[in-house]
């Protein structure tokens, strides 16, 4: 299967941690500065000694795995300049030789299946995440792009012969995906296949490139998946059942079966086989109890290879695709572990490895000897990684607990400083809502735990995947407030354990995690001494009007449909917008000028809310970023400011 400033500069930190905080009557005025892509608002110049310490962890980088080159070495993407780029590597542990060299981050590659070297990756401008599909050749070191300029593209999928590949086309204000075909060498071969409804999509071609599985995704609980018969578009449904959630697909050998991952009959995604003719399903892992989060077939269809996600940590192990027993598979350090692919051979099995101590690295298992051979070892800014801190799992009681219908506990990891308490903590709320804090490598977390001796505490709440169909959907549409209970229980359970300073915590998050700092300091004003929000939303009815057409339905089934009247109240009453009063600590506020996700209307509406509260705000917005900052020079200026602000909110040094 293939898918693909104030004038601070010579203030010093110790006198920046002195600053007092503007109260309401007293706050000052804004101070607007331009730094190359950077609109600051109130963010002080950073003292030399922060910048050249905190340079180090943002110089540490890793590598992810791409997939095998024909001359037995692998494509592999890392950052060696501004922005992530696809390099190459020969031999383990050797010089990677860096092949592409854009100012944009480079997705994804898929290598054409064909031994010629060549490759499909995305790349889209500034962050507006309008992908276009680009064929690279490695022996000219030139890139063709063969998608429409102005639309959005993704899923690129190979036949198995490489002549073809197929992919999802949607356009701006549109929530509808259509199926093309090309022949990438020939750009002007690029043909309309299927006119598709929703947010449709390629897994993969059959053996004989004449059957192109198709997964329309609703939501996080709900898809749908489909055959399309390339000849006549004939499109059959697979999946007619409500409610059940399946993860892509893949062809077995001789085409009559896929496998893929469904949660049918249980709370967790399970490996299944679906026979193609007769629609009997079987399942490969009836026991699991965790989601099997990726997977993929070797290329003889005789293997299987496997993630399990365990309590938020990767376990990959193997399976005979014929008999469904399992295999010998390499015991690895407590991680995630991601893009899994074997070579054309079916011999060897590429994969990133990524721990809470130590960045991504690419390895490769034989299946023959069962040898694990580490081909990358990312540089980690000269620091010294026996100083890394590995997070402790820890689960509790949250407000409701116990009654019908709720979690029996929540889970965070934890992040503790080496040396005596009680910290200052931040709270660090992930995005989604549908994503998981797992153990991965964050220098920026190394550096917030090792450098300003704050603990970081990441938690799971309702509505986090990973922990079943049922956890997930506990805080849907009007039930949205319980997530952010779950914190209030963070901050209990916290309180309880005498590890933290309860004077200086901070609520932290992105995206979905930016509307949880909102909320979070609205539901518990004076639990927290301040507030980060990176490309949060502020209100959920203008986030939903504003939003890209591609992403509106989907977030609909989450959020809610604003053009409810029920829902739409519901918004208004709980939007952060409408309870900005109630924030009264100091807020940073972090967005991208191009968000196509979470527009930065939503960040300057609620500044101007915050302005008018007499509120201290910090503001940063990027003219050249999307959903989150992409770029070294742009994430560099984000960490020295959020140093400098967690400085004056928390004390620190």
């Amino acid at each position: 299967m293939r898918r693909l400033a104030v004038a601070l500069t010579g203030m010093t930190l110790a006198a920046v941690a002195l600053a007092t905080t503007a109260t309401a009557q007293t706050a000052a005025p804004v101070v607007k500065t331009e730094r190359g892509q950077l609109i600051l608002e109130n963010v002080p110049a950073t003292p030399p000694e922060v910048r050249e310490r905190l340079r180090q962890y943002v110089n540490t980088r890793g590598a992810s795995f791409q997939g095998f080159l024909p001359n037995g070495g692998i494509l592999i993407g890392t950052r060696f300049g501004d922005a992530p780029q696809l390099h190459s590597v020969d031999r383990p542990l050797g010089m990677r030789r860096q092949v592409t060299f854009y100012s944009e981050p480079v997705g994804g590659a898929s290598l054409r299946p064909d031994g010629s070297g060549q490759f499909v990756f995305s790349k889209d401008t500034g962050g507006d995440e309008f992908f276009q599909g680009y064929l690279f050749d490695l022996k000219s070191g030139k890139a063709v792009s063969f998608t429409e300029p102005g639309t959005r593209n993704q899923g690129l999928s190979w036949t198995d012969d490489g002549k073809l590949v197929a992919w999802a086309k949607a356009t701006k204000d549109s929530g509808d995906y259509d199926i093309l075909v090309a022949d990438p060498s020939k750009p002007e071969s690029r043909r309309v296949l299927f006119k598709g409804k929703g947010a449709i999509g390629p897994a993969d071609f059959s053996p004989d490139g004449k059957t192109l599985l198709l997964q329309e995704s609703i939501s996080v609980t709900k898809s749908r998946l489909f055959t399309l018969d390339v000849a006549t578009q004939k499109l059959t449904e697979l999946t007619p059942e409500l409610n059940v959630a399946y993860d892509g697909g893949a062809f077995l050998a001789g085409g009559k079966a896929i496998v893929t991952t469904s949660d049918e009959g249980s709370d967790f995604a399970r490996l299944v086989k679906i026979d193609l003719a007769s629609g009997k399903r079987t399942v490969l892992t009836p026991n699991l109890g965790w989601d099997v989060e990726g997977y993929t077939l070797a290329k003889d269809g005789k293997t299987l290879a496997y993630v399990v996600n365990v309590a938020g940590a990767g376990e990959l192990r193997l399976m005979n695709a014929e008999t469904g027993a399992e295999l010998p598979a390499p015991k690895l350090p407590v991680g995630v572990i991601g893009g899994i692919e074997f070579d054309d051979a079916s011999a060897r099995l590429g994969f990133t490895l990524n721990s809470a101590t130590a960045p991504s690295d690419v390895y490769v298992y034989s299946l023959k000897d069962g040898g694990l051979v580490r081909w990358t070892e990312s540089e980690v800014g000269g620091l010294d990684p026996s100083t890394f801190v590995a997070p402790k799992l820890v689960t509790f009681k949250t407000f409701d607990s116990g009654k019908k219908g709720a979690p029996k506990e929540i889970s965070a990891w934890v992040y503790t400083p080496n040396k005596p308490g009680p910290h200052p903590a931040i709270i660090n709320i992930h995005g989604g809502p549908e994503g998981q804090s797992r153990p991965t490598f964050s220098s920026t977390i190394q550096y917030w735990v090792n450098e300003l001796g704050v603990a970081v505490i990441l938690p799971n709440v309702r509505g986090s995947t990973g922990y079943g169909k049922t956890f997930v959907g506990l805080d849907n549409g009007l039930k949205r407030l319980d997530s952010v209970k779950d914190i209030g229980a963070t901050l209990d359970w916290m309180a309880a354990s005498k590890q933290f300073d309860m004077n200086r915590v901070v609520s932290y998050g992105g995206s979905y995690g930016g509307y949880m700092v909102y909320a979070t300091m609205i539901m518990y004003p004076e639990r927290f001494a301040a507030g980060v929000d990176i490309v949060g939303i502020s209100h959920f009815r203008t986030f939903l009007e504003n939003t890209s057409g591609y992403r509106r339905d989907l977030r609909r089934v989450e959020y809610g449909d604003e053009r409810d009247p029920k829902i739409a109240k519901f918004f208004e009453e709980m939007a952060p917008l409408n309870n900005a009063a109630k924030i009264k600590k100091p807020m940073f506020v972090i967005h991208g000028q191009n968000d196509p996700r979470v527009p930065v209307s939503e960040a300057k509406q609620m500044v101007e809310a915050f302005r008018k509260n007499g509120v201290e705000t910090w503001v940063m917005i990027a003219k050249d970023e999307g959903h989150g900052f992409q770029k070294k020079g742009n994430q560099e200026a984000q960490r020295e400011a959020e140093t400098l602000f967690f400085t004056k909110v928390l004390g620190v040094k």
